[in-house]
């Protein structure tokens, strides 16, 4: 079984993809950015900028019926070496309970200083949502 999900009230694909697809009791999320409703909205400070991301991946998660405890492998994808202090600090908040298997690399994006994108077991079989 395959389905797609997305979130409501947050940033839709800006491309032809889907926000999460949920196969074999698996959620694969698509990159998660700082944006907040548009592109144009992204909080100044990089960590608010990290927190903003993690919240914005949590809640696709949660819409396919997971969640941060659930994670299995998280790629992160930062603009600058000297974000990764910052990063973790912040992603320590999120997911350092049990963390995931982890990739973390500098590259340049789009108008973004970070994506985030995860693998994770789907623990619900109905999207905790409406």
């Amino acid at each position: 079984m395959r389905r797609i999900q997305s979130a409501p009230g947050f940033i839709g694909p800006v491309g032809p993809y889907s926000q999460a697809v949920v196969s074999c009791h698996l959620v694969f999320t698509a990159g998660q950015i700082p944006a907040q409703g548009t592109l144009d909205e992204q909080p100044a400070d990089f960590t608010e900028q990290v927190r903003q991301t993690l919240r914005n991946l949590e809640a696709i998660l949660i819409e396919a019926g997971s969640g941060f405890s659930h994670v299995i492998k998280v790629n992160a994808y930062l603009t600058d070496p000297a974000q990764l202090e910052p990063f973790n600090a912040v992603y320590r908040e999120f997911l350092g309970h049990a963390p995931p298997a982890r990739t973390t690399v500098c590259v340049a994006l789009w108008g973004v200083s970070l994506e985030i994108d995860c693998v994770a077991e789907v623990i619900a079989r109905e999207p905790q949502h409406g």
